[in-house]
């Protein structure tokens, strides 16, 4: 066992990096905001109600915006694979990669055994806020959504059917033409747009307060590959008090989508493949 020199030598010791992502190859930012600007027109919108969510698709090459537009809101996203769904977010992974919270520059991964970027952001109104005094940070990748499931055993047995992961299902299942069961299981973990959260220094717990967003704030992402999107708009509202209730004041958020023209100029196109290990696992 250790003794109290040694405890406090171990805990001074400075930590290691797990993923140094210098070996990863950087969006090209400048590249991207120019296709932006001479290759795509909007083609599309949808508005995703309060406290409900919607399901929308983003053409390989294109980009997609969700905007505040009534009041402070924030959002759950899900991304999948356009011709497969099992080619999903994986949020554990983008946090390992790139941090508990996401800003331009940094991108969404996909799940085993594919680990690519799906999509990139190239724009967000919020990266002023930083990391503030309590280690608070938006667009979190350390947050689940919130589900009926944690609410049923925190709230003394309520049924409440307007979470995050209720609305996505219920998206998922209608956009897909799939039953409620099917839909659920691959409804996974989300990027928290507009969310405002960290830990706390003293219990290390989740904590979540009000978003900084405004009308008019809006997060911008590059479609690495053809993409569905699932969004909610969280009943938490801002989550300045509490998630999971009809007492938030909770507001719509636009997504708009803009697609490649017909003769875009793909000349500096980074297509992303299906990561490259063989999965024999040593077997």
């Amino acid at each position: 066992m250790m003794d109290e020199t040694e405890r406090k030598a171990h805990q001074n010791m400075p930590p290691v990096i797990c993923y140094p992502v210098h070996m990863l190859p950087a969006p090209d930012l400048m590249s991207l905001s120019r296709f932006r600007t001479e290759n795509v027109e909007k083609s599309g919108e949808i508005l995703v109600p309060p406290r409900d969510a919607r399901c929308f698709e983003v053409p390989q090459g294109g980009f997609f915006r969700i905007t505040s537009i009534d009041g402070p809101q924030v959002g759950d996203l899900n991304l999948w694979h356009k011709d497969n769904r099992q080619e999903k977010f994986y949020s554990g992974k983008t946090r390992a990669l790139h941090g508990t919270h996401l800003s331009i520059g940094n991108q969404m991964w996909s799940s085993f055994p594919y680990l690519r970027p799906m999509a990139t952001i190239v724009a967000d109104t919020l990266s002023w806020y930083g990391i503030d005094p309590h280690g608070g940070s938006v667009h979190d990748v350390i947050g689940t959504r919130c589900d009926p499931y944690t609410h049923h055993v925190l709230s003394d047995g309520q049924h409440y059917h307007h979470c995050c992961h209720s609305n996505l299902t219920r998206a998922v299942s209608a956009y897909f033409d799939i039953s409620p069961a099917t839909a659920e299981d691959i409804v996974h973990d989300v990027l928290n747009v507009f969310m405002c959260t960290g830990f706390t220094r003293d219990t290390a717990q989740y904590f979540m307060k009000a978003s900084p967003v405004r009308p008019g704030d809006y997060l911008e992402l590059y479609a690495e590959i053809d993409l569905i999107g699932g969004l909610s708009a969280c009943p938490g509202g801002d989550c300045s008090s509490e998630h999971s209730s009809d007492v938030a004041q909770c507001y719509p958020l636009l997504v708009e989508v803009f697609s490649p023209k017909e003769f875009a100029d793909y000349s500096e196109w980074r297509n992303p493949c299906p990561n490259g290990y063989d999965q024999s696992h040593g077997l």
